[in-house]
């Protein structure tokens, strides 16, 4: 099996997922313990409208992909802050919206060949090295943004209402954490793909916060979970000729239902 990561794309695809997964356990773990998983599948599902607009202007997707996303996320934090009664109804308009874009773009784009199938249920075996260096890019972005403002999220995620008497700046922590998402959502579109980016961003933070006592710990517990489901999917999916991004996160499921086996058995002895 190991044989494998002799190849140039299998390289690449473990690079891929490796940066993937360090922003699905940073950015995962903030989705997880602010409750914004339905905002986080919004966003991942309305970004596929920059899919779309990318190929129909005959630019780069992960820059336009991006761009749209970060739109789609800081209109959808505008409206749910401003109407939250109602931001789910609208959250589900923008999730139909996009992916209806996305496709109609896609259709009506002169000599379209793209594979649908690589950005719905994801393509990273076909990562190209100019991907790599943009998601390296969005990656320390990311990071760095995090990491700068850490006190404020880490205030905003366990008590809105005392970190807004503290003087914190919720509100513009609130548009940056969706923002961030949305970049997120592009990186590991390209591991996962678009349907199932939201379990790759959940799943191993909501395993992280059972087991950590912390925010940071929690980022930490779940960026190695993610590398070790990722890795392990990839070279599984490899090996029995499965699709990449449905075994990454056959391999998570597993390890989700394993977690919550052993946190039963221990409550019960």
């Amino acid at each position: 099996m190991l044989e494998a990561l002799s190849y140039e794309f299998m390289q690449n695809a473990l690079m891929a997922g490796l940066l993937a997964s360090i922003i699905c356990g940073i950015i995962g773990a903030l989705v997880v313990v602010n409750r914004v998983v339905l905002l986080a599948g919004g966003v991942a599902h309305a970004s596929y409208g920059g899919v779309g607009l990318a190929f129909y202007l005959g630019l780069p997707m992960l820059p336009v992909t991006a761009a749209f996303a970060v739109c789609a996320a800081l209109l959808m934090a505008l409206v749910t802050m401003r109407v939250k009664e109602r931001a789910d109804t609208f959250i589900g308009v923008m999730w139909a919206a996009g992916m209806a874009l996305g496709i109609i773009l896609l259709d009506i784009t002169p000599g379209y060949n793209v594979d649908l199938m690589s950005y719905l249920f994801g393509g990273i075996l076909a990562t190209p090295k100019t991907d790599l260096m943009l998601m390296g890019g969005l990656a320390a972005f990311v990071l760095l943004v995090v990491f700068s403002c850490y006190k404020g999220f880490w205030a905003m995620s366990f008590d809105e209402e005392f970190a807004r008497s503290r003087g914190v700046p919720v509100t513009l922590l609130y548009f940056v954490m969706l923002a961030l998402i949305a970049l997120s959502v592009v990186m590991v579109i390209r591991v996962v793909g678009l349907i199932l980016v939201i379990a790759l961003l959940t799943i191993p933070p909501q395993i992280a916060e059972s087991r950590t006592s912390s925010l940071f710990s929690m980022m930490v517990l779940s960026s190695i979970l993610s590398m070790v489901f990722c890795v392990s999917g990839l070279l599984l999916s490899y090996q029995l000729n499965l699709s990449s991004g449905a075994t990454i996160i056959a391999v998570s499921v597993a390890g989700f239902l394993v977690s919550a086996a052993l946190g039963r058995l221990r409550r019960v002895h």
